[in-house]
C-alpha cells in the first residue's frame, strides 16, 4: 500500500499543500510546532477514519476556517484508491473512490497504516486500556468483521452496565441473561482475533526487539486472558462467568468479567516491563510492538502498511536509528524530524521541508 499525493484544505494549520510522497522514506523535516505531525495525522485519519490525538473532529479544522478536507490517491495490490474526508463542525462526510461511506468498517483496509510516536511509550507504561486500543486499532484495519463486534459489544457492554445500576434487584437478575447471551455472542469473536493476532505479534516483536537490542535483551508478549475451543464454546464459558459474577457486578454497578478486561504482559528478560523497564527498553518494546505490527498486516494483506513515524529518531541513540533504517527499508515510510540529515545517513528519501503549515522548496 502506498499514498501517492495528499491533500490538505483548512486541516490543522494547513490552508492548501499537496504532498507527494515517494514508494520509500519520506522524510518531513523542519521546526517543532511547523505542523510535520499533523501531516502524520491526516494519513492516519484517512486509513482508519479516527485521529490519535484528538476526540472529536471538528479540533481537526483550521482556526477561521468552516470545514477541513483530505484527500490521498493511493495504490494498494487491488488497485488505485482515491479516498475523501470532508470535516465540518458537526458532522463529516467520508467517499471512496467517490462513494460515500456510511460508517468506519467500510473504510477499513483500503490503505492500512501503522503510527509510532514517542506517545506511544503509553502502550508499554500505562493501563490495559492502550494495550486494548492497540490491539482495537490494529485487527480492525484487517477485520471488518471485529470492528463491527467490538462496536456492538460496547453498545451492549453499556446498556448492561447501565441496568447493573438500577436499584430493582429483581428486574435486573430477570433482564440480566438477555444482554448477557448478545455480549458473549460478539465477545467470543473478538477474543478469538486477538488470540490470533497475538500468536502472530508475539515471535514477531521478539525477533525485532532482538535485532534492535543486539540480542541482549528478551521481550515476551503473552496476553493474560485464558479462553479455549471455537467461538460457541468461549461464548458459553464468558455466559457462566458473567452468571457466576452477578452478586459482584450488581455491588460494584458494571460488569467485571469479558474482553473489555483483556491485558498483555510484556516481559524482557522475564520481569514485567509495565513496572521495571526503563525509559530506553520502554522505548525499544515500544517500537518492536509496532514493527512486529506491520509485519502481521503484510502477512494478512499481502502487503505493507503505509508506516508513519513521528519524532522517533531523537528517542533513539545512532545505533538503533540504523538499525531501524534498516526494518523500514521495504515499505513507504513518513518519518518527521527536526534535522533530516541528522538521521538520514545517507539513505535515499523524500525530503520535504515544512514551515507554519506550508511546504518549502
Amino acid at each position: 500500500m502506498k499514498i501517492k499525493k495528499l491533500f490538505l484544505q483548512n486541516f490543522r494549520n494547513y490552508e492548501n499543500e499537496t504532498f507527494a510522497f515517494s514508494d520509500g522514506l519520506n522524510v518531513l523535516f523542519g521546526k517543532n510546532g511547523q505542523g510535520k505531525t499533523n501531516c502524520a495525522e491526516a494519513v492516519f485519519y484517512l486509513c482508519t477514519g479516527a485521529s490519535l490525538r484528538i476526540r472529536h473532529d471538528k479540533q481537526l479544522i483550521r482556526m477561521g476556517a468552516e470545514s477541513a478536507r483530505i484527500v490521498a490517491e493511493a495504490e494498494n495490490r487491488y488497485g488505485k484508491v482515491t479516498i475523501e474526508a470532508d470535516i465540518y463542525e458537526n458532522k463529516r462526510e467520508i467517499r471512496v473512490n467517490g462513494s460515500k461511506i456510511s460508517k468506519n468498517a467500510d473504510l477499513m483496509g483500503h490503505i492500512n497504516s501503522v503510527f509510532f510516536s514517542p506517545g506511544e511509550l503509553r502502550l508499554i507504561q500505562d493501563g490495559p486500556d492502550e494495550r486494548r486500543r492497540f490491539m482495537n486499532i490494529s485487527i480492525s484495519q484487517t477485520s471488518p468483521a471485529y470492528y463491527t463486534a467490538l462496536l456492538r459489544y460496547n453498545k451492549i457492554l453499556d446498556q448492561r452496565n447501565t441496568l447493573l445500576k438500577n436499584r430493582d434487584v429483581s428486574l435486573v437478575l430477570d433482564t440480566l441473561p438477555v444482554w448477557d447471551e448478545q455480549l458473549c455472542k460478539y465477545a467470543a469473536l473478538i477474543i478469538e482475533k486477538r488470540a490470533e493476532f497475538v500468536d502472530k505479534l508475539a515471535p514477531h516483536a521478539k525477533e525485532f526487539h532482538a535485532f534492535l537490542t543486539d540480542g541482549k535483551e528478551e521481550l515476551l508478549i503473552k496476553p493474560e486472558w485464558k479462553y479455549a475451543g471455537d467461538t460457541t464454546e468461549v461464548a458459553n464459558v464468558l455466559q457462566r462467568r458473567l452468571e457466576n459474577n452477578y452478586e459482584k457486578d450488581l455491588r460494584l454497578g458494571y460488569t467485571t468479567v469479558g474482553p473489555h478486561r483483556d491485558d498483555l504482559d510484556v516481559l524482557i528478560n522475564g520481569i514485567d516491563a509495565k513496572s521495571y523497564a526503563s525509559q530506553g527498553q520502554t522505548r525499544t518494546a515500544a517500537l518492536a510492538l509496532k514493527l512486529a505490527e506491520v509485519q502481521i498486516f503484510k502477512i494478512l494483506s499481502g502487503e505493507y502498511p503505509v508506516l508513519v513515524l513521528d519524532d522517533v529518531m531523537s528517542e533513539l541513540d545512532l545505533p538503533r536509528r540504523k538499525k531501524l533504517l534498516k526494518c523500514i527499508a521495504d515499505m513507504q515510510t513518513v518519518l518527521t524530524c527536526t534535522h533530516a540529515e541528522r538521521v538520514l545517513y545517507g539513505a535515499e528519501c523524500n525530503k520535504i521541508r515544512i514551515e507554519d503549515g506550508k511546504i518549502k522548496n
